[in-house]
């Protein structure tokens, strides 16, 4: 069993940056490929960005490429999301996922088994 607890989220103008964490629990975190995914009100839930065990690999959808980055840091259990430039657009319920079966990057939502209860940014224009 994983759990997952977020935190970093809220109200910033647009241009702006926040950086998301989300702490994991257990001690096989490194074996976890880690996924952040959004969903604004009314959309289907929307893949960010996803980063390989070691995090030598990552992958961004192009809506956040060169404005955000996904990073872990094994050691402390945790994986995070930098966001720069933000939009309006960006504007969404945050989450972060788990990924304990997969060999390979996905941006796949239903590749996620464990999912953070979600944490809300806001950009205003």
């Amino acid at each position: 069993q994983v759990q997952l607890v977020e935190s970093g989220g809220g109200l910033v103008q647009a241009g702006g940056s926040l950086r998301l964490a989300c702490a994991a629990s257990g001690r096989t975190f490194s074996t976890y490929l880690m996924g952040w995914f959004r969903q604004a009100p009314g959309k289907e839930r929307e893949f960010v960005a996803a980063i390989s065990r070691s995090g030598g690999s990552t992958d961004h959808a192009d809506s956040v490429k060169g404005r955000f980055t996904i990073s872990r840091d094994n050691a402390k259990n945790t994986v995070y999301l930098e966001m720069t430039s933000l939009k309006p657009e960006d504007t969404a319920v945050y989450f972060c996922a788990v990924d304990q079966r997969g060999w390979v990057l996905s941006r796949s939502p239903n590749e996620y088994a464990y999912w953070g209860q979600g944490t809300q940014v806001t950009v205003s224009s």
